[in-house]
């Protein structure tokens, strides 16, 4: 499977997951045509996508879900109160691209076995994804949620690939500018994952068997690249963990496209 992240933070995030001959989003929180132009630079035409996956309503994750779905006619996929959520919110779309799926309920697109699982946000009924391919190599993303839960941890730790939120530094989210409230929000068991928080999380994915680990969804304002990194590589340290010899660690930007991750190479 190859991995690359066309947009990862509040400004709009996307995933793009491909197998064999399927290729599908997750998340399109950017314009249409900044998603169509960052697949064509990894070679990817938007007319071969055959589907959307979508964790939760909030618009920096469904900005162009509507747009590419009229454009390409294409399927959406979200569970029940999710789409109830965003129906309103992204335009009239063919009602036979409406697909509803059960949290826990694996579903196939072609060749890729999908698993959605439930995450804690502030939206109706967040979800992370796992999905496998037929060599049983997996790749998850768990972003937007505010704690490491024990179903998370079900479907998440035996993945090669993992795309893990470190969201803020808890320091410079209490130092900075946003109110009280926001911040209490931020940190809550339904906000966003700190750099200690992922970290953490990091060092059991790695004894369970992850490879690369790409943290995502940085907060402008609370943290910065070089800071996930280091507190990364200390917390493994710290647990006997070197990064590029037991894990590959990348940090994915808000405005530029990653590189391609490949599962199994």
């Amino acid at each position: 499977m190859k991995y690359c992240s066309i947009g990862s933070g509040s400004s709009g995030n996307c995933h793009y997951v491909g197998y064999k001959n399927t290729n599908i989003l997750i998340d399109a929180g950017l314009s249409g045509k900044k998603i169509i132009e960052g697949l064509q630079d990894i070679d990817v035409d938007a007319k071969s996508l055959n589907g959307i996956l979508i964790t939760h309503e909030h618009v920096d994750h469904i900005k162009g879900v509507g747009i590419l779905s009229r454009k390409f006619n294409l399927p959406i996929f979200a569970n029940y109160n999710t789409w109830m959520s965003i129906r309103d919110k992204i335009g009239k779309v063919d009602e036979n691209n409406i697909i509803i799926f059960e949290n826990d309920k694996s579903y196939s697109i072609n060749d890729i076995a999908i698993k959605p699982f439930s995450i804690t946000h502030d939206a109706v009924d967040p979800v992370g994804y796992s999905m496998i391919n037929e060599r049983g190599e997996k790749l998850s993303i768990a972003t937007d949620t505010g704690q490491i839960t024990d179903t998370i941890r079900e479907n998440v730790l035996d993945s090669k690939l993992v795309i893990l939120e470190s969201n803020y530094d808890k320091e410079m989210l209490l130092m900075g500018s946003y109110t009280y409230a926001l911040k209490k929000r931020v940190m809550s068991n339904i906000g966003h994952l700190s750099n200690e928080d992922a970290s953490k999380f990091a060092v059991e994915l790695i004894n369970k068997g992850t490879e690369k680990i790409l943290l995502a969804h940085l907060s402008r304002e609370n943290n910065f690249p070089a800071l996930a990194y280091e507190t990364s590589n200390h917390i493994l340290s710290e647990n006997g963990i070197k990064i590029g010899k037991d894990v590959e660690i990348d940090i994915l930007r808000r405005d530029t496209l990653s590189k391609i991750h490949e599962v199994g190479k």
